[in-house]
């Protein structure tokens, strides 16, 4: 199939059809994703890419010998690294390695990037191809066909939950299979609804009382609106900003965002702190003022906190305080920072005593929710953030809290409508909250369900260990057993509880220490009034109260009853 021969009409239309398209090949090795992608890519005058290839030019070794230094794992972070770089690229046919659908970010990587076509091919047909190579690591075996089945049973699963299209190679003429390959490819991209990014996008706006309407701000939702940054440039007094973000989302977000930052004319700073709740401190912190400082920002200089809670907050706080005040905007790419703490106007850093206990209230000029960075979220950290959206239905929305029983599976597995009608309800909820008690003097303390319990465990633990919407889970869950012996709830409402995080993979037991330690970090609490500690119970699903009355010993009843026991 030279690309110089004249090309049918029926031809020309499946070109132009898949113009622009990225089609990535999957399957085993010696599934032909090499052979095909080169002839695929000669049909519909794409450009090929080859995985492996692209590892070994930016290495200058050989695969086999990357396998020797570093072993599997050592390549299969390599792998994803270049995964990253080449499905940044437009129009092209990309051959991935056999097992880079071992990964769940880059299976979600690849689903985001383009038609994903698993080029299917027996057990059989995989020996016959591979049994005079040399040059697999993995294959270098005296039981060929054994080792191939076993990959097979491995993966097979993964590459259909991968691909968009399944074809069999089988040992039919290669020219065939791609005018097959490329037809099917057509009438899938036809079959597509025309989606437009507008029209995914919902706008919440966070209102205050009529003497602060020029602090309203808008949350944006939906998928795939990281890059309109259109809606940053219409708000900023000057065409500069700065970017703090941390070392783990900088490479998957941070050059597509500055990027689309630059073609609406806007300059970018970026500020790359390292990860982790440890780092929540003075310390990083500061390294936000000295980059500030160094690059002359100004009061007009906006703040762009892309990243998690811990990024917010600090982000925050820093806008807070750098030169009395400046406007920042966040870009939330966790579930958990997408539904809570990028919302309301929160921020701050942890003190050795206390989580949260350094900080100021301090709204965003507006808020840019992408639900597709959940996409290459960890399966730990999306569940932390269904944690904080079961809240929102045990505190003030029964309704939202039948649909979440209905529904955590598909939260779980990521799907975008889900997890979008999910981010707005919960959002709705908090800018709700918000708007009635901003620097939470009433109502919004009702957030804090579980929270008193959770940061006691975050602390207890030491930061990071748990993470935050995993220390909720097991604190609402206490919170729960607490009002349950006040007579508000039933054992059937416990039971309710209790199964939602269990279904969430959640924690439903907290870790074992001793109730007096609980006891002492609890005082550090921000809800502590007059030397009380105020505990958020529920009168019923759906409705939250804040309680000072309540006897230690039932307290500690609860703390005994919901902790893990070896």
């Amino acid at each position: 199939m030279r690309t110089g021969k004249k090309i049918a009409a029926s031809d020309k239309k499946i070109l132009q059809s898949l113009s622009g398209s990225n089609i990535i090949l999957v399957g085993m090795m010696g599934a032909g994703k090499t052979t095909i992608g080169k002839a695929l890519a000669s049909y519909t005058g794409k450009r090929f890419l080859d995985c492996d290839h692209e590892i070994q030019e930016c290495t200058g070794v050989k695969i086999p010998v990357i396998f020797e230094f570093e072993g599997e794992a050592g390549f299969r972070k390599r792998e994803t690294q270049a995964l990253k770089k080449l499905t940044c690229q437009n129009n092209i046919v990309l051959a991935t390695g056999g097992g880079a659908v071992l990964s769940h970010e880059n299976r979600m990587m690849l689903k985001r990037s383009g038609i994903v076509v698993y080029l299917r091919a027996s057990v059989n047909d995989l020996y016959r191809r591979t049994r005079y190579d040399r040059d697999r690591p993995l294959l270098k075996t005296n039981n060929l066909r054994g080792k191939l089945t076993e990959i097979f049973e491995q993966r097979n699963k993964l590459y259909h939950e991968t691909a968009h299209i399944v074809i069999d190679t089988a040992r039919q003429n290669i020219r065939s299979l791609v005018k097959e390959l490329a037809k099917r490819l057509v009438a899938f991209k036809l079959a597509q609804p025309t989606i437009h990014t507008e029209n995914l996008m919902r706008t919440i706006t966070v209102e205050f009382s009529s003497s602060s309407k020029t602090r309203n701000y808008p949350i944006h939702i939906g998928n795939g609106i990281l890059s309109q940054t259109e809606l940053i440039a219409s708000s900023l007094k000057q065409k500069r900003v700065a970017i703090v973000t941390n070392q783990t989302v900088a490479p998957l977000y941070l050059d597509k965002l500055r990027t689309s930052l630059d073609v609406n004319g806007v300059q970018s700073i970026p500020i790359i702190l390292p990860d982790g709740e440890t780092y929540k401190n003075w310390e990083t912190l500061n390294q936000i003022f000295d980059a500030l400082l160094q690059n002359h920002c100004e009061r007009t200089t906006a703040i762009l906190a892309l990243g998690g809670g811990v990024i917010g907050d600090l982000t925050g706080f820093a806008a807070a305080t750098y030169l009395r005040g400046v406007p920042f905007i966040q870009m939330p790419t966790t579930l958990l920072a997408q539904v809570d703490s990028s919302v309301g106007g929160k921020t701050g850093i942890n003190h050795p005593m206390g989580k949260n206990m350094v900080g100021a209230f301090y709204q965003p000029r507006m808020v840019i929710t992408d639900s597709a960075t959940l996409d290459t979220l960890p399966d730990r950290e999306l569940r932390a953030g269904i944690a904080e959206i079961i809240k929102y239905g045990l505190i003030r929305d029964p309704v939202f809290f039948e649909w979440l029983e209905k529904n955590i599976q598909r939260l779980l597995a990521r799907d975008p409508v889900t997890l979008n009608e999910a981010i707005q309800r919960s959002c709705e909820n908090k800018a709700e909250i918000v708007a009635a008690d901003e620097k939470e003097s009433g109502v919004r303390t009702l957030l804090n369900l579980g929270h008193t319990f959770g940061h006691a465990i975050e602390n207890g633990m030491g930061y990071g260990v748990w993470l935050h919407g995993e220390a909720v889970a097991a604190g609402t869950v206490i919170a729960a057993d607490l009002s349950r012996r006040m007579k508000l709830i039933s054992d059937a409402d416990v039971t309710r509880i209790r199964a939602i995080f269990q279904k969430a993979g959640l924690p439903i037991e907290a870790p074992s220490l001793d109730p007096e330690k609980y006891f002492e970090l609890m005082a550090l609490d921000k809800k502590v009034s007059a030397g009380k500690t105020r505990f958020i119970v529920l009168n019923r699903i759906g409705e939250a109260v804040m309680r000072a009355d309540i006897p230690p010993a039932l307290v500690t009843e609860s703390l005994n009853a919901c902790m893990k026991h070896a």
